[in-house]
């Protein structure tokens, strides 16, 4: 590892909090960046990513169909998971019944359209509106069950390089409760539960337009999902829609996205309402003699 990695790596361990220090990042003519916690010339602030970031690339879309004197809003899930939705028109003007806000939510189960609402204008008034359209993959209403999950690699041992809480990226909704593990590129990476391959990514080379770098999104029986980032580049053998045993080889693991090293990043996730968030859960086994990071069952 280069040492000026290795030294970013010290001073982000030796931070008090993940908001009690800021750490710039200087690059020379010979591009060669360096990393500080005093600001100075050409001194940027370094900005680290929540690294939960997937695109759905249109996969769930919200349908406007004008008719003679109003319009109909229709939602398409062609997902594999089901998708919470939430359609608020505002700004409405020459609306029949009132112009005040109007909002709807429904949870779309996969591969289906549902009808959302119908919005009419007053005779012979032009009808004026915005829309937009929330989503959350999951459902919300799945209570979550209690599950220790298997070590998703194969090899090892290996170490928790982050965990819960952490100071570099483990401390937004999405992140809370994942694990970081340091590994070396290639290692064969599999399903820790049983499910349903919801989504993928496959095509990101490096650091990517992409966060999450190349990932493989599993959905559990109990509604929960499991989600593996930065995988190498070409390594997911699964498709969405799959159905995958504990254990099934899925990827390969990388160095893709926001990762500042090889390394899995795990996290268990579920629909909290119109968001994801992670929650605690447990490996079946300590990881290479360390204590459990997480913070205890679902």
């Amino acid at each position: 590892m280069p040492a000026r990695l290795l030294l970013f790596c010290a001073m982000l361990m030796a931070s008090v909090s993940s908001q009690g220090m800021t750490i710039y990042t200087i690059t020379d003519d010979g591009r060669v960046t360096s990393y500080t916690d005093r600001p100075g010339p050409g001194a940027r602030p370094l900005v680290q990513r929540e690294p939960m970031v997937e695109m759905h690339e249109g996969q769930v879309q919200l349908n406007a169909i004008t008719f003679d004197g109003g319009v109909s809003f229709s939602a398409r899930n062609q997902l594999h998971v089901p998708v919470e939705v939430e359609l608020r028109l505002d700004n409405l003007v020459n609306a029949q019944g009132g112009n005040a806000p109007r909002i709807v939510r429904r949870v779309l189960p996969p591969h289906t359209t549902q009808m959302l609402s119908v919005l009419r204008g007053r005779p012979g008034m032009l009808l004026n509106y915005r829309s937009t359209l929330l989503q959350a993959m999951g459902a919300p209403g799945k209570r979550p069950k209690s599950f220790r999950y298997a070590f998703p690699w194969v090899g090892g041992p290996f170490r928790v390089t982050q965990g819960p809480n952490g100071r570099v990226s483990h401390f937004g909704p999405k992140g809370r409760y994942a694990m970081d593990i340091a590994m070396p590129e290639g290692t064969p990476i599999i399903a820790a539960r049983e499910g349903v391959v919801v989504k993928t990514e496959n095509r990101q080379n490096g650091r990517g337009p992409n966060p999450s770098g190349n990932f493989v999104r599993i959905l559990h029986p109990d509604g929960t999902m499991g989600v593996y980032l930065h995988l190498m580049r070409g390594s997911v053998i699964v498709a969405e829609g799959q159905r995958v045993r504990q254990g099934q080889m899925l990827a390969k693991s990388g160095n893709t996205g926001n990762s500042t090293g090889p390394h899995l990043h795990f996290v268990v996730q579920r629909n909290v309402g119109l968001a994801l968030e992670s929650i605690p859960y447990q490996f079946d086994r300590p990881i290479n003699g360390l204590p459990d990071f997480t913070a205890g069952n679902p």
